[in-house]
């Protein structure tokens, strides 16, 4: 076994003895799900940035960066715009604090909004959480040079991801992100220096990589570049702006002052790590061109590469450290929000209606979430095993719940005239029209470009755009000629200041 699994393991043991240390202060469903509410603004800010940097940063960004070059950017564009955006809306989402979107969905837009909401959670966070593990599996086979497997590793990430979850929820969560955070951003600025001398700088890279990796929307991506990568973005702005998980540390933070404190550092350390990610990943795919063009090398692993091949020893295994880190982290954060989801939207809003707020229940109520988060988990690792690319993966995840949550969720929390009928039908109609056009790759390859692929897109036209077109004109159009929200609707969004 080499050095670097070795010193891997052993920060694995080490966070292993942090979640058992920390989870003895779980009591109750406000301490699996939200910590207490007492998460200060340091371990807020690195546990935002872990639940947003993961494999799709690293693994997808990386396939992305050596397929397309520089377009690659667009892939957190897209994010930096909306962390922007949730700035000024998280004192608001703090304020409001309860457990999950679907709390500001029902409130808006009905109950039935809220199990709508909840499914299309359920099935984008699982696909995320699975290709985490995915993610997982390559890191390992590169830190063991082939000793393990990636189905091997895919299966130990599985269970490192799911009994971290398990062992502590949101406490666990947090203070798991907080020694990955710090080496995430450390690494990742450390190396960037090193890989593009290792790669011969700018003039260098310029004389291996095609002109087509210089330009803005790159042609060597496939398909139609100028409507697929900004898609690409596109997805990744509106996941931002409705995901769950985010919304979750906002309710765990101490009070809104301090939420709204750590969303603009989270603004900051988002945009430097993303882009010296995508910096980091097209040197080193100059670096390795020829095994990448002859298939030696999976394109979604240049960043691991550069750590082990391009970067001295030290600063290279706390970079393979990183990407250990997030795979956990990211896996931990989209873990626990449909488990929550299904607990406090389904089990308690409908199954359980009258729970009774005795120690024991919330015990009982404890478990049952730490059973979930086990079902859940298995369910993302046989997703994980059928997974053929992780940045199509990612894509359909976020454009799924991009669709169906975030216009709706951020009416919510923004305009005073959207109503309840409007929200309802955009929910509903991001859903169905993104899973239909999914399916339709298998049921009608003779559409999609390239023809056949069913991850290709129907007609050439990225899934993304009919969907989020009808999602955004229900909610604009609807909402003209239906009803406006009540004042007491109203009241809990936007409250009177005193005079």
């Amino acid at each position: 076994m080499n050095i670097y699994i070795i010193l891997i393991l052993c920060y694995l043991g080490f966070l292993t003895f942090i979640n058992f240390w920390k989870s003895r202060q779980v009591k109750d469903r406000d301490d699996m799900m939200l910590a207490g509410r007492q998460i200060s603004v340091t371990k807020m800010v690195f546990t935002l940035i872990c639940t947003w940097i993961g494999s799709g940063t690293f693994i997808a960004g990386a396939e992305f960066a050596a397929k397309a070059g520089w377009s690659a950017l667009w892939l957190p564009a897209g994010a930096w715009v909306g962390i922007i955006i949730i700035y000024f809306l998280a004192a608001k989402i703090r304020t409001f604090g309860q457990y999950t979107v679907g709390d500001i969905l029902e409130v808006r837009y009905g109950s039935l909004a809220r199990i709508v909401g909840a499914l299309a959670i359920i099935i984008s966070f699982t696909v995320i959480v699975s290709y985490q593990f995915k993610a997982g599996g390559y890191i390992l086979n590169t830190i063991s040079d082939g000793q393990i497997s990636n189905a091997q590793g895919t299966f130990m990430s599985f269970l490192f991801v799911t009994l971290f979850t398990a062992i502590g929820g949101m406490i666990a969560v947090a203070n798991t992100d907080l020694p990955n955070g710090i080496i995430i951003l450390t690494s990742t600025i450390l190396s960037t220096p090193l890989v593009i001398i290792a790669a011969g700088g700018w003039e260098k890279i310029k004389t291996i990589l095609p002109p087509s990796h210089f330009q803005v929307f790159s042609q060597e991506f496939g398909g139609n570049p100028y409507l697929k990568i900004p898609a690409i973005g596109l997805s990744t702005l509106l996941l931002l702006l409705g995901v769950q998980s985010m919304y979750q540390k906002f309710y765990a933070a101490r009070n809104p002052k301090e939420a709204r404190q750590a969303a603009g550092l989270w603004v900051v350390g988002t945009i430097i790590i993303e882009t010296v990610a995508i910096v980091i990943a097209v040197f080193a795919a100059a670096y390795f061109w020829n095994e990448i063009q002859s298939g030696l090398m999976d394109p979604a692993a240049v960043i691991i590469q550069a750590a082990k091949r391009m970067i001295f020893f030290p600063v290279g295994v706390l970079l393979l450290g990183a990407a250990t880190a997030v795979v956990i982290s990211t896996g931990m954060n989209y873990l626990l929000s449909p488990t929550t989801t299904m607990i406090h939207d389904i089990y308690l809003r409908y199954v359980r209606k009258k729970t009774d707020q005795t120690a024991a229940s919330e015990r009982g109520i404890v478990l049952f979430q730490k059973a979930l988060i086990i079902i859940v988990g298995i369910l993302a690792y046989i997703m994980a095993t059928r997974m053929t690319s992780v940045l199509e993966s990612a894509y359909f995840a976020y454009t799924i719940y991009g669709v169906a949550i975030s216009p709706a969720l951020i009416a919510a929390l923004a305009s005073k005239r959207v109503t309840r009928v409007a929200g309802l039908v955009s929910i509903i109609s991001g859903t169905v029209i993104t899973i239909f056009l999914k399916l339709a790759g298998y049921i009608w390859p003779s559409i999609m470009r390239p023809v056949g692929d069913p991850n290709g897109d129907p007609f050439g036209i990225p899934l993304i755009y009919p969907a989020i077109i009808v999602s955004v004109l229900s909610l604009v159009v609807i909402s003209l000629f239906t009803k406006p929200p009540s004042r007491e609707v109203l009241a809990r969004f936007f409250p009177e200041k005193p005079e």
